[in-house]
């Protein structure tokens, strides 16, 4: 006799759109809500209203960029709290201290996950380039202040 383990359901993947954030330039999505987990595309520093990169350097730049992740994860009902992972592309490492200094302001502790790359080039003539993965709540659901999950592990503490 060979039992036949039952069918698991296929994964349910939702397009997560945004008009407060640029439209896809090629085939993709913003970002893809699968189960709890959101997929965040890279985003460039296109101001969603003209889809031209913005002037003023690697501050303006860096600043549209995270107001553009933080337009789509709003409309997949998070925020940058909910981010666990950030991958960061720049054209030159030089402006590595600027970016980490405009994305503290942007994120709370703890801290997401990051890797920083440089890269030879970027879309549209980019310094900058920023994709996110995020863990977001049921909908409708709130976290519960006994799960720490907005907690650092702290070893000493038996967790």
């Amino acid at each position: 006799h060979s039992r036949t383990a039952p069918k698991e359901p296929a994964m349910t993947k939702i397009a997560i759109q945004s008009p407060d954030a640029p439209a896809a330039i090629g085939p993709y999505s913003q970002a893809i809500r699968t189960g709890h987990t959101l997929w965040m595309s890279g985003q460039i520093p296109l101001d969603p209203k003209t889809m031209q990169i913005v002037e003023g350097g690697i501050e303006a730049q860096a600043k549209r960029v995270f107001a553009n992740l933080r337009a789509v994860l709003a409309t997949a009902g998070g925020s940058f709290d909910d981010v666990v992972k950030v991958s960061i592309l720049l054209v030159d490492l030089g402006d590595f201290a600027k970016v980490n200094e405009i994305m503290a302001a942007e994120f709370r502790q703890p801290y997401p996950a990051r890797s920083t790359y440089q890269v030879a080039a970027l879309p549209r003539g980019s310094r900058i380039e920023v994709e996110a993965i995020a863990v977001l709540e049921p909908a409708g659901a709130s976290p519960s202040a006994d799960t720490g999950r907005r907690g650092t592990f702290d070893q000493t503490k038996g967790q």
